[in-house]
């Protein structure tokens, strides 16, 4: 089998995918639901509910708060308590719409039959009509970033898409949902992806994932054969291989400008596989994203295990269901270990961008000590984007906000490539992150003087 892979830098750190072998259940509904405005890279959600209102699964509880922005739909049915703000996985305070649960109903017009629909059977779906219902159903990108799907099937002038490639890469270590998603439903994701390449008016379409799933490559293979406009491209196990730009350079071996180019600019259109789902899910069923898949886990966990999530799930609900926390020091990441962020609490809730709950334990929970740098040069070396980590962090530490600008510091991925394999354990992702976000703040602010 020939592999493809990008080109500049990249690690391979232990698999870890505890629960690939352990299906999909359906998590317990829980008895509060938590809704937060800003589950999307974008302007915050407006609510168009208030406290007392009774909704359904369904139910549109705030909608889009600009462009770049996505509605927000209740997952569960019950009454409106209050929108107050809650802390999310970041640690911040966000504003966000709380639900009492009382039962189950479903707004009708939700199809929940297992009949698989075809897009041969719906000839009468425009481009403008996919988008439209990608949009209201509050879509997003389900890999992690969030951003509003219905904007990447509309590229910017002068971009000429000539494919859309899926992401069912999931090279970060532990996680396993998307995985998961390809086994047990194989048939919508591929529905989806014709969506998909219908919503942008291209004839290609093509399912990159590392060849530690041959079960998942072997399945796509089979449901595709008869596809002459979709090609799986199995991929050499290499991290980050699902960031965008490594994805676009394993499969078209083109590669992506630096910001404020995108993959369109390129030709291609990247969505991840439960994105693709729940484009299948919002088009052919009318179903908002309401739920999704996300695997709990941790080498010291009792039961880890892969849950169908309902939105607004609290997270020690699902930690319960996996036998609690092991005994000891424990750090728990939204995400895997590589990109993940520590939780502050366990009353966080399961937002859109959720895959993966990782829980830490023992010495996997805490930090070796740091070291002054001894200019191995490994951390350049593994740099997928052929950025200078070691100086970008130190000019991070510094406050040296314009020379970290002119070192391309807004191109980082925040991959941890860096930290993971610095011999001296120092905090180059940590830090590259605060440096990012500070001239991310600073060339916005600097445009809006303009």
């Amino acid at each position: 089998m020939k592999l493809s892979t990008f080109k500049i830098g990249g690690v391979h750190p232990s698999d870890n995918k505890l629960t690939a072998d352990i299906a999909c259940v359906a998590a317990a509904l829980p008895k509060t639901a938590v809704f937060p405005l800003s589950q999307h890279i974008g302007a915050p959600a407006k609510p168009v509910v208030k406290k007392g209102d009774h909704v359904c699964v369904g139910t549109l509880l705030a909608e889009a708060g600009g462009f770049v922005s996505a509605p927000v739909h209740s997952s569960v049915s019950g009454t409106v308590v209050k929108i107050d703000s809650v802390y999310d996985a970041s640690g911040y305070r966000r504003p966000a719409v709380i639900v009492n649960v009382e039962g189950d109903e479903w707004l009708p017009q939700i199809d929940r039959s297992d009949k698989i629909e075809t897009l041969d059977a719906h000839p009468e779906l425009t481009s403008e009509e996919i988008i439209e219902r990608i949009k209201v159903a509050g879509i997003t990108g389900m890999g992690g970033a969030g951003f509003p799907s219905f904007i990447k099937l509309m590229p910017p002038p002068g971009a000429k898409v000539e494919c859309v490639i899926l992401n069912g890469v999931e090279c970060e270590p532990y996680i396993t949902s998307d995985y998961r998603l390809m086994l047990e439903h194989a048939d919508e994701i591929v529905v989806g992806l014709k969506l998909l390449m219908k919503a942008v008016g291209v004839e290609r379409g093509y399912i990159g994932i590392e060849d530690n799933k041959p079960e998942a490559i072997r399945l796509l293979q089979e449901k595709t054969a008869d596809e002459a406009g979709i090609s799986i491209v199995p991929l050499k196990q290499r991290y980050p291989q699902g960031g965008e730009k490594q994805l676009v350079d394993a499969v078209l071996h083109r590669q992506v400008p630096n910001p404020p180019a995108i993959p369109a600019n390129v030709g291609a259109v990247v969505q991840n596989v439960a994105t693709s789902f729940a484009v299948y899910q919002a088009v052919m069923k009318h179903k908002p994203l309401i739920e999704r898949y996300v695997t709990v886990t941790g080498k010291e966990m009792s039961a880890p295990a892969n849950f169908l999530v309902r939105m607004g799930t609290p997270v020690f609900q699902l930690i319960e269901a996996c036998g609690g926390l092991p005994d000891g020091d424990n750090k728990l990441l939204s995400g895997g270990p590589m990109m993940g962020k520590a939780l502050v609490s366990t009353d966080v809730p399961v937002v859109k961008g959720t895959n993966c709950v990782t829980v830490l334990s023992g010495n996997d929970a805490r930090r070796a000590e740091e070291l002054p740098c001894v200019r191995c040069a490994k951390c350049v070396e593994v740099c997928p984007m052929g950025l200078e980590p070691y100086l970008l962090a130190t000019l991070s530490r510094l406050g040296e906000w314009d020379r970290a600008e002119h070192e391309d510091i807004i191109t980082c991925i925040e991959c941890g490539s860096c930290q993971y394999t610095c011999p001296s354990h120092r905090a180059l992702l940590d830090n590259i992150r605060k440096g990012k976000s500070t001239v991310m703040g600073i060339i916005k602010g600097r445009s809006q003087k303009k």
